[in-house]
């Protein structure tokens, strides 16, 4: 017998398509196009943050396109499915929908927001054409994460129900495919379940198997610039924005990227990236996804003009 989490889960997962921001600009000054995937809780186009930073964008840099990837057919799905559509579906709905604009034939620049920065990330690993230039992540979560001390909504049930399945039931084939957070947590007490059943991250952070076209696909970017917020209270562990994470075994001390054995075992080429100068650490002393205007265009808007 299905438990309620189990039902609402299935509830909550209808089949959708991806679609962009109906409102699209030419670009008109040479500028390659930016495309950007939001994080949890948001959508393309919320007039507060997604909607926001588009505009800023498009005020800073005249003439260029800018996609927000919308995943449904509203503002509304959008969100939904932000938790509960299947990240491996949505990647493959995206890459499909990069290859078709004709804006993009010339390459892009991408830039994701929270957990839109390890979904772009595999875009990059899994779709070289039309091709990736530069990859920004602003605060996303590129070893998971293993907590959710804070998600939008906190008054919701969701936020709630999403907690219980996360500790609870991560690792079970219903919660992997249908909770968009289990695709990406990471469990240090679980590692050998982690590694088994995980969905998503597991693949594209190549820990069951080394897939060389990852890993050639990845080192194809100029630039791969990751933000981790200082003060950060959604993110749990924050050194997961900077692809460190915890030690295996316990859930207390951390370890960088550069002291993982991904890093050292070249997995997936970041060391080789790091020695060609291709990796790149900012920081921001705010809270999650909290910056001032000048701090975006003094940091983020030089990988994108």
């Amino acid at each position: 017998m299905a438990t309620p989490l189990m039902r609402l889960l299935l509830a909550a997962c209808p089949l959708l398509l991806v679609t962009a921001d109906p409102i699209r600009k030419v670009s008109t000054n040479g500028t390659l196009p930016l495309v950007m995937w939001h994080g949890m809780g948001d959508s393309c186009c919320n007039p507060l943050s997604m909607g926001a930073i588009k505009k800023m964008i498009e005020d800073d840099v005249p003439g260029i396109y800018v996609l927000s990837l919308r995943i449904g057919n509203n503002i509304v799905e959008d969100t939904s499915n932000s938790f509960f559509m299947d990240v491996n579906q949505q990647v493959t709905q995206v890459c499909a929908q990069l290859a078709q604009d004709p804006q993009l034939k010339g390459g892009y620049n991408a830039m994701g927001f929270s957990q839109g920065g390890q979904f772009l990330r595999a875009v990059a690993q899994r779709c070289p054409s039309p091709p990736m230039k530069n990859l920004i992540s602003v605060g996303g979560q590129h070893q998971g994460v293993y907590g959710l001390p804070r998600c939008p909504g906190e008054s919701s049930v969701i936020c709630n129900w999403i907690r219980k399945a996360l500790n609870t039931e991560a690792y079970s084939d219903l919660v992997q495919k249908h909770l968009v957070q289990a695709q990406y947590w990471h469990d240090p007490l679980k590692d050998d379940l982690y590694k088994k059943h995980s969905v998503f991250l597991a693949d594209i952070n190549q820990e069951r198997v080394v897939n060389e076209t990852y890993k050639k696909n990845l080192q194809l970017l100029e630039k791969f610039v990751m933000v981790k917020f200082l003060n950060d209270t959604v993110v749990d562990p924050r050194v997961t924005e900077w692809f460190g994470f915890l030690k295996t075994g316990q859930s207390k001390e951390t370890e960088t990227l550069q002291e993982s054995l991904l890093y050292t075992e070249d997995r997936l080429g970041l060391a080789a990236m790091e020695k060609a100068g291709k990796l790149v650490f900012l920081a921001s002393d705010g809270n999650h996804l909290q910056f001032t205007e000048k701090w975006f265009n003094d940091n983020l808007l030089p990988y994108i003009r």
